[in-house]
């Protein structure tokens, strides 16, 4: 079994002792990749990557080449795959921002700022926990220094929109004569200043010895919590399958939010109608679809091309118009749009658990990383990884509350 895993170095952790390359000789590499045939497409089948399995056809028994951590990659391929995992992580990361900013009832111009916020930020937090930096004069390092992407945990998105259900209940955000939420920016504000709080307990954790980590929190404790996290997740997911898990949800026959998601929208229904339910059973058999008989480019990028299919059905039906993109800024950056910060004290021991998750996800994510990477999964050079890698999503968490995003 050991034979199957590469030996991703030495037995010390500490600065690497070997020579570095010189600056002339990585600018002939440089230059090599992009003014060549072998540099820029190499002699990949690209074939593979959009042949389709369809039914009815001879399907090709084989398994695509295999790269290494520091294997050479044709730049056309670097950049196709790497276009590839972005498509597959997007609704991952847009999905979370509108469901906060939907809990916290934010108007457009903040829920359209979270979106690209949170795009931005990801590519950013994504380079530190890829790059692996050495801190200077210690035997610790930030990142793992593997294919990794950062973006906002799905674990936080239970305590958040519990909290800001109590916010309401408890007067610190807005409502109405009616009892109507009103849009809550300070509430948002207080989740992110609390969450950059809370982070440094995830910063602490990763200076402890991953073993011993391990020992506190087993995974037949952290599983289950991350399997429940999930379940939550489902009232919401199936909420919005039928129109939205706003305050159309509780079908009000007056008001603003009698037709969902307002009566306001382009083609507004009550909650549950076939029409929404259709909508949504679309997407899914077309992820399912796209799983089974898609390319491999395709099956990675499943859930966009179920977007991309509902949301041209749903243009197509007049769901929406051109009014919210005419509206929404050409461009956007962080800190455009900014929120007050304060800590809220009965969100700090909920978001101190979800930071401890957090930590443990991140070591199972980063060993599954080295496993399919054919890295080793024990030593000191997988515990420093582990070190890295914990390390930097505390930092990251901490770096996104003071982006405005969790």
């Amino acid at each position: 079994m050991a034979d199957n895993f590469k030996d991703d170095g030495p037995d010390t952790i500490g600065p690497e002792t070997t020579p570095r390359r010189s600056f002339s000789e990585k600018g002939r590499r440089l230059v090599k990749a992009f003014t060549t045939k072998e540099g820029l497409v190499g002699d990949y089948d690209y074939a593979f990557l959009f042949k389709p399995q369809l039914p009815f056809m001879k399907r090709a028994r084989r398994a695509g080449p295999f790269f290494g951590l520091d294997d050479k990659m044709p730049v056309f391929l670097a950049l196709l795959l790497g276009f590839q995992h972005a498509l597959a992580m997007l609704a991952g990361i847009i999905t979370p921002p509108i469901i906060l900013s939907g809990s916290a009832n934010l108007i457009q111009a903040d829920q359209q700022y979270l979106v690209s916020a949170c795009l931005i930020m990801s590519g950013i937090l994504s380079i530190i926990q890829i790059s692996r930096f050495h801190i200077w004069k210690s035997p610790y390092y930030i990142g793992t220094g593997l294919i990794s992407v950062v973006g906002t945990s799905f674990a936080t998105i239970p305590v958040a929109t519990g909290a800001f259900s109590q916010m309401y209940a408890t007067g610190f955000c807005p409502s109405d004569a009616d009892g109507n939420p009103l849009p809550c920016p300070d509430g948002y504000g207080a989740l992110i200043a609390t969450s950059c709080v809370c982070a440094l307990l995830e910063i602490l954790m990763s200076f402890t010895p991953p073993r011993i980590l391990k020992k506190i929190f087993p995974p037949i404790v952290t599983g289950p919590t991350v399997m429940l996290i999930g379940v939550s997740l489902i009232s919401s997911g199936f909420e919005n399958w039928a129109g939205g898990s706003g305050s159309c949800l509780s079908r009000p026959e007056t008001g603003l939010y009698r037709l969902c998601p307002t009566i306001n929208a382009p083609h507004a229904l009550p909650w549950g109608s076939a029409e929404f339910v259709g909508l949504g059973f679309l997407v899914f058999v077309s992820i399912v679809l796209t799983e089974r008989f898609g390319s491999p480019i395709m099956k990675s990028c499943a859930v966009v091309i179920g977007l991309l299919v509902g949301c041209i059905v749903a243009a197509a039906c007049g769901y929406f118009d051109r009014s919210g993109i005419d509206a929404a800024p050409v461009a956007n950056f962080i800190w455009v749009r900014t929120f007050k910060l304060q800590v809220y004290g009965p969100l700090v021991l909920p978001l101190l658990t979800v930071y401890i998750v957090l930590a443990m996800e991140a070591i199972g994510d980063i060993t599954a990383s080295c496993d399919v990477s054919r890295l080793q999964v024990d030593g000191a050079t997988f515990n420093s990884r582990i070190q890295g890698g914990v390390l930097a999503d505390g930092l990251n968490g901490l770096i996104a509350g003071l982006c405005t995003l969790t």
